[in-house]
C-alpha cells in the first residue's frame, strides 16, 4: 500500500542528485579577472590578441590561474586583486599604447570560480542583479519628436526625387515639423502628384488645401505608420547600446523597454558611472567614399610618399592602410537597412544594403560612373574612422539595393550587416535618472536576503518538529530538497537573482510546507476517524492531493499574470515564484511521500505514527486526548 517501485526512488535520486550538482556553483564564489575585449566597432579578439595578453604578462612575472577566449573577450583569472590590477596596468599598455584612442578596453571583472567538472556539465552559479552585486541603474528618455522630424526629412528628399524623375512640375517642398507640405500651381500637375504620392508612399495622409493660385498637399504620418517609426527607433537605440555595453565587460546587463519611449538600463558591478555614461552616450555615423587608386596613393599607402592632395589615410579591418578621397558620397542617413545573406550567383558570404531614394540615386550614378574601382565604408567613433569594407565595384547599381560581398565569412557579413544598420542611435535619449549602488551596500543585501531565508527555514523547520514530530522532520526534509531544486532551476536557466527574488524565495518555503500540513492533518483526521496507520497515510496523500493542486494552480495562475504583465523587480520576482510552486509540488508531495514510504512502508504490523498527538472526540462529543 505504502511502498514505491524501484523506478520511483531511482528518480527521486536522480532529482536530488541534479539539484545539488547544480546549486554547488553558487558556494564557490568568484575570482577576481581582467577581460579584454573590443574598443572599436571593427576590432577583433583572435588568437593573435590572446597571445599578446600571454606575453605582457609574461614580461610582468604575473601567472594567471588561466587565460580563456570566447567569441568577444579574453579572460585573464586571477588568485588576488592585487595581480588584478598589475595585470590590468600591464596590459593596458601592451594593448592601449594611445590611451586617446584605444583598440581595446582593458577592464577589471569577477568571473566565476566553479571547479571545471561541474563546468564541463554546464553548471554555473546564478547572476546577481544590480541591488545585490552593485552597479550603475540609467533610465534614458529617447526623444520620438526628432525620430519622426527625421523620417519626414527622409520623406521630403525622397519625394522631391520621384517628382523629378517623373517630371511633375511642383512650386515648392518643405518641411514643417513632422508634417510634409508641396505646393503646385497646375491641375494637372496637382493630380499627378497626388497620384503619384497615393501610389509610392501609402503611408502618409493627404490634406488638400487652396491658396490662391496654388494648392498645397500636406503629407503627414499615419498613426499605426509613426508608431512604427517609434518602435524602430526604439529597438535599434537597443540594439546600439548592447553593443556599446559589451566593451564595459558586464556579465549581465538588463537593458528593457519601459513604456513606449524608455529604456532602463542596469549594468551590475560597474561603478565608473562617467565611463559608463561616456558610452551610453556615444555617437557613431556611417560615411561611404571612393578609394584613391592613383600611384601616389599606392606609395602613401605603403609609407613611401606622401598622402596626395584631397584624400585621407585610413586603416581597414585587417590593418592594411587605405588611401580615401576626402568626397563622401554617402552616410548613414542614406541607408535604410542592411541584412546579412549570400550571393545569389557565387553563394558567398554577403551583406544586403537598402538605400531611400535620394541614396539610390546617388549610389546609382557613382557606381555607372566608376565600374571596376573600389569603394569605402567607413565607420566613425570619437572622432577616429575605420574602413568596415572596401569592395570593388563590379557594375552599375540601381534601384537602392547594394550588395556587399568578397572575403567575408558568416560571421563577419553579421557583423559588417549590424554595425552598418545600429551603428549610430536612431533618436537622442536624454538620461532622465541615474542610480549608484555601491558593492558593499549589494553584499549587505546579500546577506540579509540570505539571512532571512535561512531563519525564516530554521523557524519552520523547528515547528513542524515539535508539532508534527518525525512526519515533521520528513516536512522539514522535503523542504529543503525544494530549495535545493529552486535554486538548481534558476542556476540551470541562468537567471539573475535581485532581492524580490530573494523575497519570492523566502515566500516559497511558507507556501511549500503549507502542502506538508493539508497531508498532516489529513493523516490525523484519518488516524481519529480509526483508520489503521498504514491506511491513514495512504488517504491522506491520496485525498490531500487534490486540495494541493487547486490552491498552487491558483496560486501559480496569478504568479504567470505578474510574469506576463509585470516589468523589471516584479518580474524578477514571478521568476521564483512561478518555478518555487511547481518544486513545491514536486517535493512536498512526490518526495516526502518516498521517505514516509521508505520509514514506515515495510513494517507489516505497523500500530502507531510519529505524527504528534492525534484528538479524537468521546462520546459526549467532546475533544480528548488518546491514552
Amino acid at each position: 500500500m505504502n511502498r514505491y517501485p524501484i523506478w520511483k526512488y531511482a528518480t527521486l535520486l536522480v532529482a536530488l542528485l541534479i539539484g545539488v550538482l547544480y546549486t554547488l556553483p553558487n558556494f564557490f564564489g568568484e575570482d577576481p579577472a581582467v577581460q579584454v575585449s573590443p574598443g572599436k566597432a571593427s576590432v577583433r579578439v583572435d588568437a593573435g590578441t590572446l597571445a599578446r595578453v600571454e606575453q605582457a604578462l609574461a614580461q610582468a612575472s604575473l601567472k594567471p590561474q588561466s587565460i580563456v577566449r570566447d567569441a568577444t573577450s579574453v579572460k585573464a583569472r586571477f588568485s588576488n586583486t592585487d595581480e588584478q590590477l598589475k595585470a590590468k596596468d600591464a596590459i593596458q599598455r601592451a594593448l592601449v599604447p594611445d590611451p586617446a584612442d584605444p583598440s581595446y578596453v582593458v577592464a577589471l571583472n569577477l568571473l566565476s570560480a566553479t571547479p571545471s567538472w561541474l563546468s564541463s556539465l554546464h553548471a554555473a552559479p546564478m547572476y546577481l542583479g544590480l541591488d545585490l552585486r552593485g552597479g550603475v541603474h540609467f533610465m534614458l528618455q529617447v526623444d520620438m519628436q526628432a525620430a519622426l522630424a527625421k523620417k519626414a526629412e527622409s520623406f521630403t528628399g525622397d519625394l522631391r526625387t520621384v517628382l523629378r524623375e517623373k517630371n511633375i512640375r511642383h512650386a515648392g517642398i518643405s518641411r514643417n515639423g513632422q508634417s510634409v507640405e508641396v505646393r503646385f500651381r497646375e491641375p494637372k500637375s496637382l493630380a499627378d502628384g497626388r497620384k503619384l504620392i497615393a501610389e509610392q508612399f501609402p503611408d502618409w495622409v493627404l490634406v488638400e488645401a487652396a491658396e490662391a493660385d496654388v494648392t498645397r498637399i500636406t503629407g503627414s504620418l499615419k498613426p499605426e505608420a509613426a508608431r512604427l517609426v517609434q518602435e524602430q527607433a526604439l529597438k535599434q537605440n537597443m540594439v546600439t547600446l548592447h553593443n556599446r555595453i559589451n566593451e564595459l565587460g558586464v556579465a549581465e546587463p538588463v537593458i528593457q523597454q519601459q513604456g513606449v519611449d524608455r529604456i532602463v538600463v542596469q549594468l551590475p558591478g560597474v561603478q565608473d558611472t562617467a565611463k559608463a555614461k561616456d558610452i551610453l552616450g556615444r555617437t557613431a555615423t556611417l560615411e561611404v567614399r571612393l578609394v584613391d587608386e592613383s600611384t601616389e596613393a599606392a606609395a602613401a599607402a605603403n609609407g613611401t610618399g606622401p598622402v596626395p592632395f584631397g584624400t585621407e589615410r585610413y586603416v581597414e579591418r585587417g590593418g592594411a592602410p587605405l588611401i580615401l578621397k576626402r568626397q563622401v558620397i554617402l552616410t548613414g542617413e542614406n541607408l535604410t537597412d542592411a541584412q546579412a545573406g549570400f550571393d545569389s550567383q557565387t553563394q558567398e558570404p554577403a551583406v544586403h544594403l537598402t538605400l531611400d531614394a535620394k541614396g539610390a540615386r546617388i549610389f546609382r550614378d557613382v557606381t555607372r560612373e566608376n565600374v571596376g574601382k573600389r569603394m569605402a565604408i567607413l565607420l566613425f567613433e570619437k572622432g577616429k574612422g575605420e574602413v568596415v569594407t572596401a569592395p570593388v565595384i563590379r557594375t552599375e547599381i540601381g534601384g537602392g539595393r547594394v550588395q556587399i560581398s568578397g572575403r567575408m565569412t558568416t560571421t563577419e557579413a553579421n557583423d559588417v550587416a549590424l554595425l552598418l544598420r545600429a551603428g549610430s542611435l536612431a533618436a537622442p535619449m536624454e538620461i532622465i535618472e541615474e542610480l549608484t549602488i555601491g558593492p558593499s551596500l549589494g553584499a549587505d543585501n546579500i546577506k540579509r536576503g540570505f539571512q532571512s531565508v535561512a531563519w525564516g527555514f530554521a523557524a519552520i523547520c523547528a515547528f513542524m518538529a515539535v508539532y508534527y514530530m518525525l512526519f515533521g522532520v520528513f516536512s522539514s526534509i522535503a523542504l529543503g530538497v525544494n530549495l535545493l531544486l529552486l535554486v538548481a532551476i534558476l542556476s540551470m536557466l541562468q537567471a539573475t537573482l535581485t532581492l524580490p527574488g530573494m523575497a519570492a524565495m523566502a515566500l516559497a518555503l511558507g507556501m511549500a510546507i503549507d502542502s506538508n500540513v493539508l497531508i498532516n492533518e489529513r493523516v490525523r483526521e484519518e488516524l481519529r476517524n480509526g483508520a489503521s496507520p498504514q491506511a491513514a497515510i495512504n488517504a491522506g496523500y491520496d485525498r490531500a492531493w487534490a486540495t494541493i493542486l487547486d490552491s498552487n494552480v491558483t496560486t501559480l495562475i496569478a504568479g504567470l499574470a505578474l510574469l506576463a504583465f509585470g516589468s523589471g523587480p516584479v518580474r524578477g520576482f514571478a521568476v521564483v515564484h512561478c518555478i518555487g510552486i511547481l518544486t513545491s509540488m514536486f517535493s512536498a508531495v512526490f518526495f516526502s511521500r518516498g521517505l514516509v514510504n521508505l520509514w514506515y512502508g515495510r513494517q507489516k504490523k505497523l500500530k502507531s505514527v510519529s505524527i504528534g498527538t492525534v484528538w479524537r472526540p468521546g462520546a459526549d462529543g467532546a475533544i480528548t486526548k488518546p491514552e
